[in-house]
């Protein structure tokens, strides 16, 4: 599988909502034929070798959330060549490229440029060696551990394709390239620098995510809510500090705190509906400097994930509710009751629509061997995509999954159980080839299925 050919093809709105409703019923006459399935393979393969040059590049030059400058630089320059309308530092260091290619649909598709504060140890001949330094002012290593460096190299072979073939559809694309996806504001970032307004608003929004449990050359698709809400809140547990010999002139924050982490675990087991998702863990606890001291104060910073607004809300108003209890009944005063701040790294769920979904999924079948397209479960991950279909024209989005696993290792893993590394984990290693082929192969389908001439 490190050299695929790609011989598990198949051969042989008005408005944008106008054009979703009626490519739902013509969706059979917009199929590309044997003939252009085979001619897109093809370019795809002869144009590898650059792609797997920019993946290489990409790979060992990453940066982190808001500090994609030269990410940024290189996928306008790759938006240019392929003949898009470039415009740079929309949103910070987001770029937009403009495809116009007559009357039909216009479309967004998103690559994500940030890196993550991790040292790669892959053992790759091309592992990133990167160093930098955070906003913070902490040296810290640098990797691309969740497939951005996959996404842009398939965004930008897709513009090529999308660009070659453009006798083959008909509208408009809009391709962008986002920042600080890993800090959960890029979207949004993009989105306030007035994406919809200052560029042609798309009907449909699409993006792909690598996944690191499902094999290079296949696509995994979620129909309606397929990554969650992401919630991360402080919260100060305060009390009265003391001498830890005489605890009863205290009022001690760490045990408000024990009790809280513990009572916060019926928020799901005793709150949330039973077959409702949600998730309350507690990632950090720092208090005390001395092991006879009692301190003054107890910081938590916790996570909670969910996919509906109702359980969200209900979360937050648990464990706040949970946290001011343990004060209260420990006796402190209510101005010493506990601090919270919910941080601007909230991220909405994702929603995949359940319509175009279908109907990708149903094109994918076409380009596809049997079995290369599955239904995946929905991951209490966040993804920050999400926000280009939560403005006030509810935009049907889709975000799709790419296989990035080396197949044998795949198997391996199935056959004795062991875990294959995550996305965010240092060891994170996607097979190239095939992982890029299908997703320049992917992204073109979709768009030759909701702008294919008919």
């Amino acid at each position: 599988m490190n050299s695929l050919t790609l011989s598990h093809l198949k051969p042989g709105l008005l408005g944008a909502a106008l054009w979703f409703v009626i490519g739902l019923s013509d969706a059979a006459a917009a199929s590309p034929s044997a003939a252009l399935r085979s001619d897109v393979s093809a370019a795809v393969n002869r144009d590898y070798a650059s792609l797997d040059a920019l993946y290489k590049h990409l790979h060992t030059h990453p940066e982190l959330s808001f500090q994609e400058k030269e990410s940024a630089a290189r996928m306008a320059e790759e938006l240019r060549i392929a003949g898009f309308e470039v415009t740079e530092g929309v949103g910070g260091f987001g770029v937009v490229g403009v495809l116009r290619n007559g009357n039909g649909p216009t479309m967004l598709i998103r690559a994500d440029m940030d890196g993550l504060p991790v040292k790669e140890q892959t053992g790759l001949a091309y592992e990133s060696k990167a160093k930098t330094v955070d906003a913070e002012g902490k040296t810290v290593d640098v990797m691309h551990a969740c497939g951005h460096d996959i996404h842009m190299t398939v965004f930008a072979g897709t513009a090529r394709v999308l660009a070659k073939f453009k006798e083959h559809w008909a509208g408009t694309v809009v391709m962008i390239a986002q920042p600080a996806e890993e800090r959960g504001g890029g979207a949004l970032q993009m989105l306030k620098a007035g994406l919809y307004e200052r560029f042609p608003k798309p009907g449909f929004c699409l993006a792909l995510h690598a996944k690191a449990d499902l094999p290079a050359g296949t696509v995994g698709m979620v129909e309606g809510y397929a990554m969650a809400n992401v919630d991360m809140l402080d919260i100060t547990m305060r009390g009265k500090g003391g001498h830890g010999a005489w605890p009863h002139m205290t009022k001690d924050p760490v045990v408000m705190a024990a009790q809280a982490i513990l009572a916060f675990q019926t928020v799901v087991s005793r709150e949330t509906e039973p077959g409702k998702a949600a998730v309350v863990t507690v990632g950090s606890i720092h208090g005390g400097t001395k092991h006879n001291i009692i301190p003054d104060q107890v910081k938590l910073q916790l996570t909670l994930r969910s996919f509906t607004d109702e359980v969200r809300s209900n979360t937050l108003a648990s464990v706040k509710r949970i946290s001011r209890s343990m004060a209260l009944a420990a006796g402190m005063p209510e101005d010493r009751m506990p601090t919270f701040e919910v941080t601007d790294e909230f991220v909405p769920a994702l929603y995949n629509d359940p319509t175009l979904t279908g109907r990708l999924q149903g094109v994918f079948a076409q380009w596809f061997d049997a079995g290369s397209v599955t239904q995946v479960k929905p991951v209490m991950g966040g993804e920050d995509f999400s926000q280009f279909g939560r403005t006030a024209d509810k935009i049907p989005i889709c975000l799709f999954w790419l296989g990035a696993v080396d197949p044998k290792r795949y198997a391996a893993s199935q056959q004795s159980g062991e875990p294959l590394p995550s996305l965010h984990s240092s060891s994170f290693a996607p097979l190239p080839e095939p992982t890029i082929k299908t997703g320049v192969l992917a992204m073109t389908a979709a768009v030759l299925e909701l702008a294919g001439k008919r």
